[in-house]
Parts: C-alpha cells; structure tokens; sequence
C-alpha cells in the first residue's frame, strides 16, 4: 500500500509491483489442479497485472462457465488476489473462494482458500499461442470409428470414484444418471468429427475436444443462440444461429478443430465458422494444450444417446506444431 494523493486529501491504494513481478502474471495460464476429484483443469489470463487496472478471467471452481474477475488486485510484492461467490443453493451453505497466485518463473502458482475446507493448491503454465492453421489444406487419414457399435472398447471412465452407468444396448451408447464423463484411450491432435446423438427434454451433455474444448449438447429447440446453447463452444463462441432439432431427435454435429480454430455445424447447418478458441473449457480434465488429448463425452448432466462417432485425423506433416507462449 502507497499514499496517493487524491484531490485535497489522501487515500490508500495498491500500486503494481516495479520489479517486473506483476508483469510476470500477464497472459494465459493453463491451470493443473491436483487432487481435483472431478479431474478438471482449470484456467485463467491475466492482462495489465502490473497497471494499477489488472483484469482477468477465470474458468474454474466453483462455475460452469467463462467467469470475469471485477475484483482482482495485485500486491507490491506481485501476488494476485481475486474472489468468487455463489449463493446458497439445495440447502447448501454460500460459498467464497479467494484465489491467490504468483509467478515463480515460467510456471504459476496458487491456491484457493474456502473457509472451512481444506485449502486447495494448483499451478499452472504459460498457454501455447497456436499458428494460424487452415484446415483444407491439410492431409485427411483413414476415417476412424470411435465407437464400434457393440461396447465400450476404446474409451474409459474419467472418473473412478463415480458409478459407471454407461451401456450399449441395440447399437446406441447410453448414459446413466449421474455416471462418469468417457473418454477415449487414444488422443488426437487435428480431425473432423461426426457426431450423431438424442438427448431428450431439459437434458444437457457435451463433446470434449482434445478433453479441453466442450461442443455443448442441450435441448434448447426454438430458443435464441447463447454460448451455453445447443452446438456452442461452451462459453466462448456463440452460435450464428440456433439448428437445434426437437427433444428425442437424431442430430449430427460435424466439427474441425485445426490448432485452436474451430468449425462447428450442427444438423447441416454452420453455427461457427472457423472460430478461434481462446482457452479451455469447463469440461476441460487434460490442460496441456499443446499436445494431442482425448474426445471426452459428458456423461454427469443428463441423460444421452450416440449412435455414431467418427474422427478423421488431419495431419501437415509432422507430428506437432511449433508453438509460442503467449
């Protein structure tokens, strides 16, 4: 804290850090949570940490979704400080979380302080800045099939200390409620990929690209578009338009993800046309973006049916890009 002068009198107020500790914290962050039962990756940028207006935005416990920090502030010695709260709910108690983190050279270091519970620690790492990538012009491979059809080879629980509810039965996947979030053994980096499911009235599932990325499943017929709606990129990208079909309806999602730019089109219709995604997303249990991840399918919000899951890898030629912090 510094006295400022303010007109005829003074205040206190917090200045940057001067030794570049602040600076330090500016970017994007892909957050690793351990101990996280819900295995979820957490993530958080950060801009003008050394100004005396720092801003950011955070995608983590306790939301669903891309919060804004209002309330971040930065001491002298370069450690951010920021809350969230969520009211009562379900005969629940309010909950607080205060974050604080730091910069301890090319990593990020924090913790989450709840009164009450055990104080949770994460760390975190500079997010890649992806090249510009066009997807048409890259190689196509053999199509895969990532579901058979007949069982569950080729994909296993995220969570083991959840119930696994999900079953075949007459060539359809289905969850139960409750269960797990699947995802596939193999990873992927570039694909297309076809998806044909149903999901009945009020229910919610969603597609987890690389395990980062949520394609958002909804029965949301005849509503407006919104980030969280039907063939979104789940609080990020907005659909164009809403293509939703009626509960209990067969509907296909066809989707390109070429380095951090995706193509979404749902039922036909393109609702995000080579958009560029700016960091994970709720969904997100695999944070280290710039390497190949897994498809990850939503199986804790509500009940859903696939019947067909076909990836088609896309390749330039070599096996990883060349990426830049941000």
């Amino acid at each position: 804290m510094y006295l400022v002068l303010q007109g005829a009198g003074l205040a206190l107020t917090t200045l940057p850090a001067a030794d570049g500790k602040a600076a330090a914290l500016n970017g994007r962050w892909d957050l690793t949570v351990p101990g996280n039962d819900r295995k979820r990756a957490w993530w958080v940028e950060m801009k003008g940490a050394d100004t005396a207006h720092p801003q950011g935005s955070f995608i983590g416990a306790p939301g669903g979704g891309l919060d804004i920090i209002t309330d971040m502030k930065v001491s002298p010695s370069g450690e951010a400080e920021w809350t969230f709260s969520r009211p009562a709910r379900n005969n629940t108690k309010a909950w607080k979380g205060v974050y604080k983190v730091r910069a301890d050279g090319e990593k990020l270091i924090g913790r989450l302080e709840v009164e009450g519970e055990p104080v949770q620690e994460f760390y975190g790492v500079h997010a890649p800045k992806f090249p510009r990538v066009d997807a048409s012009k890259l190689s196509q491979a053999a199509p895969i099939e990532l579901f058979n059809g007949k069982d569950l080879s080729g994909w296993h629980a995220l969570r083991t200390n959840t119930p696994f509810l999900w079953k075949v039965e007459d060539g359809i996947l289905k969850n139960g409620p409750g269960t797990t979030d699947i995802v596939t053994d193999t990873k992927f980096m570039d694909f297309r990929l076809h998806v044909e499911y149903k999901v009945g009235p009020h229910s919610n599932s969603g597609v987890g690209l690389r395990g980062r990325y949520e394609v958002q499943i909804l029965e949301d017929f005849g509503k407006p578009p919104d980030t969280h709606g039907n063939g979104a990129l789940y609080s990020r990208i907005l659909p164009t338009i809403n293509a939703s079909k009626p509960a209990n309806e067969w509907q296909t999602l066809d989707i390109t993800l070429a380095g951090n730019m995706v193509t979404i089109v749902l039922n036909g219709t393109t609702v995000i046309d080579n958009k560029e995604i700016e960091g994970l997303t709720a969904i997100a249990s695999d944070p280290n973006e710039a390497e190949p991840g897994p498809i990850q399918l939503q199986g804790d919000h509500g009940p859903v049916e696939f019947r067909k899951l076909t990836l088609t890898p896309l390749t330039s030629g070599t096996k990883t890009y060349r990426l830049s912090r941000q």
